[in-house]
């Protein structure tokens, strides 16, 4: 079957080379780039943003292609930046080494870094944009939600029974659902930012929160405790140079406790209580302020059911292991306020069910992130 060199095609492979990158770049978005041979659509170069501060993915496909990076067609995720950052502005490159034609998926909705398509037609470069969009818009979703809403991108995480509990009566819960799907859960710790828990989990898993179990880097870890009733020897509380953690409590709790956890190199946020427990909106802004663009919440119950009520999700990926637990005491994956009617309860959008060993992972985005994913970014 002969292959169709469409620029969907090459765009495909921008973004499959911009998820390498996902997990190191923030606050900056993961990028990805090819460049092409227009006359024999042979690929010439790849390129992605590999971390924060390094060179932007198109520089890096430009550098790999050396001298065969004239005349080619650029393909790339994000509309190529015109501004001095951390790096130089990539259009510099781009017309330095004579590319004459840009396809990118999405504009960039940084005011300070737009622009780069309009030089680069002023200088004669043939410039396309709308290539795979949404396609584009999910792989930068972090990015979009830090410049547009000045929040980070909010994700879910629950694993749970079929009857929707995470643990019997006891407490024991280990291990609902089965090793790829851990690993899987893992992954979304490397890529997001930080990861938030209740200080009912700490005291009940004692956990690391670590992505231990796959490679990639570890997140902030910000556990909740209003008044700093928490011990400070939790496994969460070791810090080294790869490990973070912030302990958010209200505005009142006890200094005292407060220098305890500084001098261990934890960060202490004092928050606003809103209903006697954090204001998780002032949490979020907090997280923008630190340069957090993406949030994985974990739980407990009462966490995954406190973000729903506050409708601060974007995005759900729930965990379902092969196990009934059928103890009406059990604990309920997610506690929220009754609610009185069933349109008050959330109705997912673009549901993907996956199998993952002997579990299966429910992936969904709510209302809320599915309409930051298809908020137009301009046209060119």
């Amino acid at each position: 079957m002969s292959i169709k060199f469409s620029d969907e095609y090459f765009m495909k492979i921008a973004i499959k080379e911009g998820y390498k990158g996902l997990g190191y770049t923030s606050p900056n978005p993961a990028v990805g780039a090819v460049l092409v041979n227009p006359l024999t659509k042979e690929i010439i170069a790849k390129g992605y943003h590999k971390r924060y501060g390094y060179p932007h993915a198109e520089v890096e496909a430009i550098c790999k292609a050396g001298g065969k990076a004239k005349g080619a067609h650029l393909y790339v995720t994000l509309e190529p930046c015109s501004h001095y950052g951390k790096t130089p502005p990539c259009t510099e490159k781009i017309l330095e080494v004579g590319i004459s034609k840009v396809i990118c998926a999405i504009r960039d909705p940084n005011s300070v870094a737009r622009g780069g398509l309009e030089i680069l037609k002023s200088k004669g470069v043939e410039v396309k944009v709308g290539v795979l969009e949404k396609e584009a818009k999910i792989l930068t979703r972090f990015f979009l939600s830090y410049i547009l809403r000045k929040q980070p991108w909010v994700i879910m995480k629950v694993a749970s029974s079929l009857d929707g509990k995470i643990a019997v009566s006891t407490g024991d819960s280990k291990w609902i659902t089965g090793e790829e799907a851990r690993k899987y859960g893992h992954k979304l710790r490397h890529i997001c930012d930080a990861i938030l828990v209740g200080k009912n989990t700490v005291i009940k898993d004692n956990p690391e929160l670590t992505c231990r179990l796959v490679k990639g880097k570890n997140p902030v870890r910000i556990v909740l405790d209003t008044k700093l009733s928490l011990s400070p020897d939790y496994k969460i509380f070791k810090i080294d140079k790869d490990k973070k953690t912030v302990i958010a409590c209200g505005e009142k709790a006890s200094l005292k406790k407060e220098e305890v956890f500084k001098n261990k190199g934890i960060e202490v946020w004092r928050l606003p209580l809103k209903r006697n427990k954090i204001d998780l909106k002032a949490l979020l802004e907090k997280c923008y302020e630190k340069g957090i663009s993406s949030l994985l919440v974990e739980g407990g119950a009462k966490i995954h059911g406190s973000v729903l009520e506050e409708n601060l999700v974007d995005e759900i990926f729930y965990f379902v292991g092969p196990v009934i637990i059928g103890d009406k005491k059990g604990i309920m994956a997610i506690e929220r306020e009754p609610l009185t009617r069933l349109n008050e309860a959330l109705f997912l959008k673009d549901l993907q069910v996956k199998k993952l060993g002997n579990s299966y992972l429910f992936h969904a985005y709510t209302k809320t992130g599915f309409n930051l994913l298809n908020t137009p970014l301009g046209e060119f």
